[in-house]
């Protein structure tokens, strides 16, 4: 393309992206094709001659959402090997995370501007959790040669050992009992756990494991059987972006988090104004990350500072857009709509006697299911059959999208306010249809 080509090309991606935000609304919740329609309607192999962009264009439909920082962030051809090839992704990715933190109100210890802790964006909350777990890993052996790998355990708050199983009167929180239990028998085993990934806002039921209690065991342990080290990381993947509204600080426990655990990660893009990828992920001691992860090769050195990785995106200019143009008030209204927009859900589907909510609402999340009165003798899997029957009548339609969870292998339904656009009419207008669809169902 030439230069007048390049710029009408430009300015109509800037069009399209738009034109997609202004008729969001009007757009169907779920996609309206079939499974396996793609190969249908592409060549069975490239184009071996180029084609005009136009038609290009024409194809592509705006079928994601994309924000002006990507645009930007992929205009040059920059792979972030290290601060030679750009400062200002080793930079702003450092400033941006202290940002972030404070923010939140981590605690400074993981502010990159102490020295010790740091912050780092990774793709995604399951990366994160990665990367904390070879940190930890590393430390663990590197204390204790003699152990075998086989030998390491590490524990999660929903399939591992006993913890797996999260009792019902305990809002599907780890506490510190069952924490006890399990680390005693592993050790009396012969097992060496290493790292206990805990979790602010579970999936499934918005769950906040005790983490006052976890670390007070560790601790007692650590005193009275000389346990040796346990990494303590909290994937608070969608939750821990309310910690920009200071009041659901205390009971989503930034407290302990600022006092016991080694790293902690949320993602933006799961809840906030940041398109995927970028999970903020931090480190109360960077040296236990490097001391695993950095194997820089000598072609990467500079006497700047060693390379980020073999390739990094320019993933915080996303946060440094979205950070300047709303600034923390926006960033807090933003949470706190979507937050009263989740209990005026779960207080409209209190009132029939048709519905049943799980736990209590966690932030912008209710887990309910259908426990009509009119049919108290329904047994579990009689209701659970109920549930997935309502499911596939509401998972049916275009115009609204829920997810399914399993709770100690009972069915329910999860109703979660993100996005921005949702206007308190649109929660009337959801808790209407649930309604109606429930009497239809439990009428047949």
């Amino acid at each position: 393309m030439n230069a007048e080509q390049f710029r009408r090309a430009g300015y109509q991606a800037i069009d399209r992206i738009c034109d997609y935000h202004v008729t969001l609304r009007d757009r169907p919740v779920l996609s309206q094709v079939e499974p396996g329609y793609f190969r249908k309607v592409l060549p069975s192999s490239a184009p071996t001659q180029g084609e005009d962009f136009q038609l290009i264009a024409d194809d592509y439909q705006n079928t994601f959402e994309g924000i002006l920082a990507e645009l930007y962030a992929s205009s040059t051809s920059n792979p972030g090997f290290n601060w030679s090839v750009s400062p200002a992704y080793t930079k702003l990715e450092a400033v941006v995370m202290d940002w972030i933190a404070q923010l939140l109100g981590l605690d400074e210890s993981f502010y990159n501007i102490s020295e010790v802790g740091g912050g780092v964006i990774q793709p995604s909350a399951s990366e994160s959790a990665l990367v904390a777990t070879v940190a930890a890993r590393s430390r663990y052996i590197h204390e204790h040669p003699q152990v075998a790998m086989e030998n390491l355990v590490l524990y999660t708050t929903t399939q591992t050992h006993s913890l797996g199983k999260k009792a019902g009167l305990d809002d599907f929180a780890l506490r510190g009992d069952t924490l006890k239990v399990a680390l005693e028998e592993d050790m009396n085993a012969g097992f060496h756990p290493f790292i206990l990934i805990g979790t602010v806002g579970t999936t499934s039921s918005g769950a906040v494991d005790r983490l006052d209690e976890i670390a007070d065991v560790v601790s007692i342990l650590r005193v009275t059987k000389h346990y040796p080290f346990l990494w303590l990381h909290v994937d608070s993947a969608w939750a821990g972006v309310a910690f920009v509204c200071p009041e659901y600080r205390e009971a989503y426990q930034l407290p302990a988090i600022n006092s016991y655990v080694d790293s902690f990660c949320t993602s933006f893009y799961k809840w906030g104004p940041i398109q995927f990828d970028g999970s903020c992920l931090w480190v109360r001691h960077r040296k236990h990350l490097t001391d695993a992860l950095d194997v820089t090769p000598v072609f990467l050195r500079t006497k700047y500072g060693n390379a980020l990785g073999l390739g990094k995106r320019f993933r915080s200019l996303k946060f440094w857009f979205v950070l300047r143009a709303r600034g923390v008030k926006g960033l807090q209204k933003y949470i706190s709509d979507g937050i009263k927009l989740n209990t005026k859900f779960a207080q409209s589907i209190y009132e029939p006697e048709l519905f049943s909510v799980i736990t209590k609402p966690s932030l912008a999340m209710t887990v309910f299911g259908l426990a009509p009165k009119s049919s108290p003798q329904l047994s579990t899997p009689e209701l659970n059959i109920l549930n997935r029957a309502f499911y596939a009548r509401l998972a049916a339609r275009n115009d609204i999208a829920l997810t399914q969870t399993d709770l100690n292998e009972v069915f329910y339904i999860r109703m979660v306010i993100g996005a921005e656009q949702t206007l308190e009419s649109d929660v009337d207008r959801a808790s209407a249809l649930m309604k109606s669809e429930a009497m239809v169902l439990l009428k047949k």
